[in-house]
């Protein structure tokens, strides 16, 4: 590891050893950081995961069930059926703070009565698959909301991790070692200077007997 640049002076060395003092303590608190981010991360993950499974598997059977509807019924008959949208989702977005990550808090507004209640639409052109469709894409809606915020939460507090993780290692293996590596060095020449001292001390000693 290469040494910083500096004079080998007692001030320098005094600076250079209350340097390394605050790297380690920095780099304890970002170790720390970077471990409570990754427990949290993972709790987040596996909630991500779970919520993702049940979304993708009722809108896997929506859509098998618009699939089978589709194949009964004539697609100009299903886009009378839905020519205008049943319902406005407006999103007010605000912030909270996970371990100096600000993440989204997500608060969806939308007609609850939708998920409630069926979509009123006509029946005389519908077929018991596209309604089977209809009201699973309908109570899945809250659930794809909310797994909206946390995917997001998820992509932000890697991005956390892994700034961390380079701070981590910039400190452990370049930064501290850096400074180790030149206390030594100056701690090695003061040490050489100071037998060189003494010993033109004693050769002067010696001449004035």
């Amino acid at each position: 590891m290469a040494k910083l640049n500096v004079n080998p002076t007692r001030m320098e060395l005094a600076r250079l050893q209350k340097q390394l003092k605050t790297a380690k303590r920095g780099h304890k608190l970002l170790k720390d950081k970077q471990d409570e981010l990754m427990r949290q991360f993972i709790l987040l993950v596996k909630k991500n995961n779970k919520m993702r499974q049940e979304v993708e598997a009722t809108m896997t059977s929506a859509m098998r069930s618009f699939r089978l509807a589709s194949a009964t019924l004539n697609s100009s008959f299903i886009e009378e059926l839905f020519i205008l949208p049943a319902a406005q989702v407006e999103l007010e977005l605000d912030q909270k703070n996970i371990m100096s990550v600000e993440v989204p808090v997500m608060n969806f507004s939308y007609d609850e009565d939708l998920v409630a209640s069926p979509i009123e639409y006509g029946y005389l052109n519908s077929n018991v698959p596209l309604d089977n469709s209809i009201s699973r894409f309908t109570d899945v809606l809250p659930e794809l909301l909310a797994l909206t915020e946390v995917e997001k939460t998820c992509q932000l507090m890697a991005g956390e991790i892994e700034k961390t993780r380079r701070r981590v290692n910039a400190l452990e293996y370049m930064t501290i070692p850096e400074l180790e590596e030149t206390i030594y060095f100056i701690k090695m020449k003061l040490e050489e200077n100071e037998r060189a001292e003494v010993t033109r001390m004693i050769k002067i000693k010696n001449m004035n007997r």
